[in-house]
């Protein structure tokens, strides 16, 4: 039971991020057999960020698959030791150890803290195609992974800042990160 409804199902064939299901509510009064149609977020997570509190800019990427500026945007020279997390969930993506400078204006990356939070799919918006990296957790657009980084993986996960927010070495232990300090061990 959810929030009071008795039945939940996802309609199939919707897949956008705000999905259709049917929902049979306990006080739904007409005919009980009958599903009435209401659309629910899929961030039910209460860990998330809601999307009001982001900046006008993070909102755009994060949650419209926008893209910030090259050479304008708050990670893109960024040298600090540390990790950079979801600005939804707070999952962790990627570690500075992964860094490089790619020369496009966006932070890159050779490699995620872990597979397992960063999803790949299928891009042919703008009339070409590529390989958009989403969040899992938090669903939030990422940026797009190519081909033609150095090694050891050969990839380049190019990364908008906005979709990120940076937790120093320093903060790892304090901000609940500290598994991931063993990364930056000499």
């Amino acid at each position: 039971m959810i929030d009071g409804f008795n039945e939940i199902e996802r309609i199939p064939g919707r897949a956008n991020r705000l999905n259709l299901f049917r929902v049979r509510h306990r006080n739904f009064t007409q005919t009980p057999e009958m599903p009435i149609r209401v659309r629910i977020s899929l961030r039910m997570n209460p860990t998330l960020t809601n999307p009001a509190e982001l900046t006008p800019i993070q909102r755009h990427v994060a949650c419209n698959n926008g893209t910030e500026p090259p050479f304008d945007n708050a990670y893109w020279n960024h040298k600090e030791p540390g990790i950079y997390v979801d600005v939804l969930s707070g999952e962790a993506l990627f570690s500075s150890t992964a860094k490089f400078d790619s020369g496009t204006g966006w932070p890159s990356f050779v490699e995620p803290i872990s597979h397992d939070e960063v999803v790949e799919v299928k891009d042919s918006s703008h009339g070409m195609i590529r390989i958009e990296v989403r969040s899992k957790t938090g669903d939030a657009h990422l940026g797009h992974v190519f081909d033609d980084g150095p090694p050891p993986t050969g990839l380049r996960y190019c990364i908008n800042s906005a979709s990120l927010r940076f937790v120093p070495k320093d903060a790892l232990e304090a901000e609940g990160y500290g598994q991931y300090l063993s990364r930056f061990d000499s």
